[in-house]
């Protein structure tokens, strides 16, 4: 078990639950004020995605990363700052010419999934391992394309959260480590039931877990109802937590959930469980992030 455990919270995502919960932050300063919120109601980690805020849709736009960086460590609130790269690798074949990407593909070059990151230069960034098939696409991420990825998130001076749906997503960071793409105390997240990565169970966690290279950090997480359970089931094998509104809107049924309801349910959770929740100076030590 884990006894002093770090609760990320993940603020909005990229998928259509902005227009399925109001609750879902969408402009620049609704992120950064629930990232705000969750901060102090416990989470550690603000992990952030941005939104087309006229479409409410995921977005790419650098400035609105810029945006909400900035509102985040202008806050006032300490927080460690988590952004995705993790965007730009959706790829749905057309139907007549399958060579090409059809309607839903959204595939950019690894260096335009880290501008950002290169420009804002976060506490941490994603490092999405792949390529996997989604409920409706596919995410499209090579050895080559990972490489080049984790060489410019460790050029940044950014530490990288290895984020792996299945078995063989460990196996390409290890991989990576081995190149001297990932510097060593390496942090992965454990993304369960996910369609169609690794099914959200025990016997698929375990697995995982024992798969991970030695003294490695990790959390892990999971999608909808499961969220809540996953969190106590994290921390009994050894890891931390993750919740928010980009993995689940509902705090019990027909309740629309805020970000500082659910890092609150998850605290509550690990703390009756007799387990510490760390402040973010003392999760930047266990991280070993860099100052």
């Amino acid at each position: 078990m884990n006894n002093e455990v770090i609760i990320t919270c993940a603020i909005t995502g990229s998928g259509d639950s902005a227009n399925k919960s109001p609750n879902v932050p969408v402009t620049p300063e609704e992120i950064a004020a629930s990232a705000v919120a969750a901060a102090k109601a416990g989470a550690s980690v603000a992990h952030v995605h941005v939104r087309n805020p006229e479409t409410r849709g995921f977005s790419r736009d650098v400035k609105l990363y810029q945006e909400v960086a900035k509102l985040i460590r202008e806050s006032g609130v300490d927080m460690i700052l988590n952004i995705t790269a993790g965007m730009g690798a959706d790829f749905v074949p057309d139907e007549e010419n399958p060579n090409m990407g059809g309607p839903g593909s959204d595939m950019i070059s690894p260096a335009e999934r880290v501008r950002h990151i290169e420009l804002i230069k976060p506490d941490i960034s994603t490092l999405d391992c792949g390529s996997m098939n989604y409920a409706t696409s596919a995410y499209i991420a090579t050895m080559d394309m990972l490489r080049e990825t984790a060489r410019r998130i460790q050029a940044a001076g950014v530490k990288p959260e290895i984020e792996v749906f299945e078995l063989g997503h460990i196996w390409q960071a290890k991989q990576l480590m081995k190149e001297g793409l990932i510097d060593p105390d390496p942090m992965f997240q454990l993304c369960m039931g996910i369609p169609y990565g690794a099914e959200a169970t025990t016997d698929n966690m375990v697995a995982m877990v024992n798969a991970l290279p030695k003294g490695a950090n990790w959390g892990s997480f999971s999608i909808g109802k499961m969220q809540m359970p996953w969190a106590a089931q994290s921390v009994l094998l050894g890891g931390n937590v993750r919740v928010g509104l980009e993995d689940n809107i509902y705090l019990g049924k027909g309740h629309f959930a805020t970000n500082e309801e659910l890092v609150l349910n998850a605290r509550e959770i690990v703390e009756r469980m007799g387990a510490r929740i760390l402040n973010p100076e003392e999760a930047r030590i266990k991280l070993k992030l860099k100052k």
